[in-house]
């Protein structure tokens, strides 16, 4: 970009004027580790004239905005970035009715009365970290922008100028941060022998194989400055010199040998017929754009730091936050950029002018600030207990081993945790069965709750001896509850009694059982019939049954005989059933005869089930039932088997009743 014609005397200056700006190496603070040294090889016998300014061009050039990126990685979070830009404001001296200034530093204004400004805006994957606008004046100040730590990630410094001229500037970041770009512009301001360092490339050993190119716009021709490479090694590669308005390109096919460091280098011939030229420089790889490290700077000596604000952000015990930082709202608010779940405590101003406005806000007058954030970290608690689940009853446990957040602990615990969900591990417990719990949910401030609950296997058994006896004799009911539970259980343990089982003895049982200890119920029983008895465990609802078994009550035998020869018998035999008692009749003729009757009694109270008959095919034998009378209207010669269920609450003994026959 080209500027007024330059004069003699103007000339002069501007050589005194480089020589007090570049030559200076007594930094006002340490320069950051990215800055080149001050004496960096152009060529066998040319030193270099230090870093060269940046450049933000307001009108009439294909860069609107400048872009530089920052990269933060994980284990660099937090650590202190030390932003600072060397004049970024536009100063109304450095070039001025046609002259340079002492100090010129490549400031140019094209129309005196319309406004300049150039704003500063530190973007990251929060949104904005720091913004600021620079207007005019009349001195080349040192800005810190932003000093805070950053969280891991990529940040980008954006530099737009709005008006009809060009702010140059410096930049530098504190170890171990880098400022990196692809396409940038640079202020070659300097008409006497030095060299000015531009960009450094860094080609890895991947590239190799690959292009590499340099692209150089708006140099203005070969009599205004040369620019060249210095590759691994030392050696120099001269570049294009692109013309007015136009880019030129230089290829270079990477092989072994150039992989490593390149420096970029431009220097304003004494040919020159502008006092500073703004100059474009691109990166490729193929046709790809890859970054290259820019900016760095040493101030002058003397020069005092404007605007510098230093933010402490530390815990209740003074101790910094790590990831922690600081956002800059408009130009004079500063909030705490906190970790997640971290909540503000208190803000206090230890040296400046400032005003707070709550725990997480302070507003603060430009000048020196050095102001502290309070803030504690995010904490809950966590409470775990555990029960026993059996039937209906949930009964807590005590000091069952658990696992949560690395740590080891018995129930019932509360366990202080940072905000977040955490899986509960149980600890296998015998006798029972568990599914995990969903993972406890902790907030800052809450108590979050997590129930362990261990379904109890449990076992009841029912044992009759002797389970074969007389009718009316006694047993014994041996009911038993146990498990493998560590843990003792309350429990009732009870027997339900079938009809025609009595016993003097209480038939239930409360206790606990479980831990190596059993529920035992024993009862003396007289048993009149055969049946079965129940166990129930409550309140697990578990039950189980037990048989005793009467033997067969007996029977009764009756036999006829008539005036012409006939003869009947008639044999009664009853044997228990799974109901009752099953009852068989049967009667032997050994003549036709008419109206059989059967005569069967039954016990006080009994009822007669349907009665079933089996005999000769051609017999007239479906019996007609009539109160203890039982009547074959016709039988023939052969035996008849008449059966069904009596059903009594009368003892064994007096079941059997006894029959008799008549026709």
């Amino acid at each position: 970009m080209k500027t007024p014609p330059a004069r003699s005397t103007f000339l002069l200056a501007a050589l005194l004027a480089l020589g007090a700006a570049s030559a200076q190496t007594a930094p006002a603070q340490p320069a950051p580790a990215q800055a080149a040294p001050a004496q960096v090889p152009a060529s066998a016998d040319s030193p270099t004239g230090g870093i060269l300014p940046l450049v933000s061009v307001g009108e009439k050039w294909p860069q609107e905005v400048e872009s530089y990126v920052i990269r933060v990685s994980p284990q660099d979070a937090g650590k202190p970035l030390g932003l600072e830009l060397y004049s970024p404001g536009f100063n109304l001296a450095d070039y001025v009715d046609g002259r340079r200034g002492a100090g010129y530093f490549g400031d140019e204004l094209y129309k005196k009365n319309e406004p300049f400004t150039t704003t500063f805006t530190l973007t990251g994957p929060g949104g904005v970290v720091a913004e600021r606008r620079y207007g005019t004046g009349r001195e080349h100040t040192w800005e810190s922008l932003f000093a805070g730590g950053l969280s891991a990630g990529t940040y980008t410094l954006k530099v737009d100028s709005s008006g009809d001229g060009k702010n140059s500037f410096a930049l530098r970041v504190a170890s171990p941060f880098t400022l990196e770009t692809s396409d940038f512009s640079v202020n070659a301001r300097d008409t006497g022998e030095n060299a000015l360092l531009a960009a450094r490339l860094s080609v890895p050993r991947e590239w190799v194989g690959q292009t590499v190119s340099l692209i150089n716009y708006d140099v203005d021709g070969a009599q205004e400055a040369e620019t060249w490479v210095v590759q691994p090694g030392g050696k120099r590669v001269n570049l294009t010199t692109s013309d007015n308005g136009k880019s030129a390109t230089d290829r270079f096919a990477i092989t072994p040998d150039l992989v490593g460091d390149w420096q970029v280098y431009i220097r304003v011939l004494p040919t020159s017929k502008q006092y500073s030229n703004a100059i474009r420089y691109s990166f490729r790889l193929g046709d790809q754009p890859v970054t290259a490290v820019v900016g760095g700077f040493t101030p002058p000596p003397g020069v005092k730091v404007a605007n510098q604000l230093l933010v402490d952000v530390v815990d209740p015990q003074g101790r910094p936050i790590p990831g922690a930082s600081y956002a800059l709202i408009g130009e004079t608010t500063v909030r705490p950029v906190l970790p997640g779940g971290y909540v503000p405590v208190s803000a206090s101003i230890i040296e400046g002018k400032a005003n707070v406005v709550s725990p997480g806000e302070i507003r603060y007058q430009p000048g020196y600030n050095k102001l502290r954030f309070v803030a504690r970290p995010p904490s809950g608690q966590l409470a775990v207990d555990a029960v026993a689940i059996y039937g209906d009853t949930r009964v807590p446990l005590t000091g069952v081993p658990f696992q949560v957040g690395g740590r080891t602990l018995n129930t019932p615990a509360t366990v202080p945790l940072a905000p977040g969900d955490y899986p509960v591990t149980p600890t296998q417990v015998p006798g029972s069965t568990f599914a995990s719990p969903a993972p406890g949910r902790v907030s800052d401030g809450t108590t979050g709750r997590v129930t362990i609950e261990y379904n109890v296997q449990t076992e009841v058994s029912l044992v009759t001896a002797p389970d074969l006896l007389n009718a009316c004799d006694v047993t014994q009911l041996v009911a038993v509850a146990k498990t493998d539970f560590p843990y003792k259980l309350p429990a009732r343990l009870r027997l339900n009694l079938p009809s025609g089982w009595t016993s003097d003895y209480p038939l239930e049982l409360p206790g606990d059982f479980g831990g190596g200890q059993a529920l035992r119920l024993k009862v003396p029983v007289r048993v009149c019939r055969t049946d079965t008895a129940e166990a129930v465990l409550d309140p697990a609802g578990l039950r189980t049954t037990g048989q005793a078994r009467v033997r067969a009550p007996g029977g009764a035998n009756v036999t006829r005989a008539v005036e012409n020869g006939a003869r009947g018998s008639l044999n009664k035999n009853v044997e228990p059933a799974a109901q009752g008692y099953a009852v068989t009749l049967t009667l032997t003729v050994d003549r036709t005869l008419d109206n059989v009757r059967l005569i069967d009694p039954l016990p006080a109270g009994a009822t007669r089930g349907p009665v079933t008959v089996q005999g000769p095919s051609l017999a007239s034998a479906v019996p007609q039932v009539s109160g203890d009378t039982l009547l074959l209207q016709r039988v023939i010669p052969g035996t008849y088997v008449l059966t069904y269920t009596l059903v009594t609450d009368q003892p064994a003994d007096r079941v059997v009743t006894p029959p008799d026959l008549t026709w």
